[in-house]
């Protein structure tokens, strides 16, 4: 790993899951960091770290937050497989783009965009995808859609006076997520979840220190003369692919909980979601529905990428493996710390 740099950063995000691990190993470099998130910690605050308190549809505040930073790592978003198209368009799209304006208005030299693997999706499996993948245009989510909008523009910001890169990591987990695993426990222990398609689709995750590294990793690489990553994107993954309902079954047996073992074609799943999205745009329902056509395909299909990108022009190397993250987090989950 690169020797780490110790210019100012701001961190969008940097309350959440990932973002937080982010401030964290920018702290214990002793570097000087904003944190622009809707909440304020506390905790944080009393180590020394700069509060700018907005939601991404706050342009002014999050132009402003780019003052006095040289890296800015732009890790939040609205995430979520349903919802008004409008409302991850403004987050989204017009949030990366005021803080594009914000890092050219202060001069910011390096700016790490936090994509994701969805932005190359076309309905079909990806198994061993890399990089020569189009961004998608056509996707029955939104979230998708806007976040390959916003990365096209982040990639065509990169110029000689603020160098751009975006990573792609894929379904971060690991002991204290507070989104992909508890989602999935909560389904499983309600019994909606079912296992779609064949059950032998293979996925790529990530483990939230493996991506906390590339996003490092990836500051040092732009800020070299000559910087093969600016410009460009990658997808960031443990490297081991697995077969999703075998690595769910096995968590939930960790666990003392009961397998999945009940079955639906991905055709019946897509039928389902289909019918659950008309309702959810035609009643008053909170939350997400149960199943949506992207949810369906996503868990039916192969989605597992290439490093050799990421390898080459990073540095990447995944540090923590499947089997110990997994084990860390059973034994988190079973302690509750």
């Amino acid at each position: 790993m690169s020797a780490p740099l110790t210019p100012p950063v701001l961190v969008t995000g940097g309350t959440g899951f990932l973002g937080a691990r982010i401030v964290e190993r920018l702290l214990a470099q002793g570097r000087q960091v904003t944190v622009l998130a809707r909440h304020p910690s506390r905790a944080l605050a009393e180590r020394g770290v700069r509060f700018v308190t907005a939601s991404l549809d706050d342009a002014d505040a999050v132009a402003s937050a780019c003052a006095g930073v040289e890296t800015v790592f732009h890790v939040a978003a609205k995430v979520g497989v349903w919802g008004r198209y409008e409302d991850f368009y403004r987050t989204n799209v017009l949030g990366t783009r005021a803080l594009l304006a914000g890092c050219r208005k202060h001069r910011v030299r390096r700016l790490v965009y936090t994509s994701t693997p969805s932005v190359v999706y076309n309905g079909r499996d990806l198994a061993g995808a890399d990089e020569s993948l189009s961004l998608t245009t056509s996707c029955p989510s939104a979230y998708p859609l806007t976040k390959a909008m916003a990365e096209r523009e982040v990639l065509a910001a990169n110029s000689a006076t603020l160098r751009t890169v975006a990573l792609r990591p894929h379904l971060i987990w690991g002991a204290g997520d507070p989104h992909l695993v508890p989602r999935v426990l909560a389904a499983a222990r309600a019994g909606r979840l079912r296992i779609v398609g064949t059950g032998r689709n293979r996925v790529d995750m990530v483990h939230v220190d493996n991506a906390t590294d590339a996003h490092l990793l990836a500051e040092s690489a732009l800020a070299g003369d000559v910087s093969a990553a600016a410009g460009r994107a990658y997808f960031i993954t443990n490297g081991e692919p697995v077969y999703l309902w075998d690595w769910t079954n096995a968590l939930l047996a960790a666990l003392g909980e009961p397998p999945i073992t009940r079955r639906i074609s991905l055709r019946a799943a897509r039928a389902v979601g289909a019918c659950c999205e008309a309702l959810w745009r035609t009643l008053p329902v909170k939350g997400e529905p149960p199943m949506t056509r992207f949810v369906a395909e996503e868990l039916a299909k192969d989605h597992w990428f290439d490093l050799a990108a990421a390898r080459r022009d990073l540095g990447y190397a995944p540090r923590i493996s499947m089997a110990e993250g997994t084990a860390a987090l059973v034994a988190s989950l079973l302690t509750g710390k």
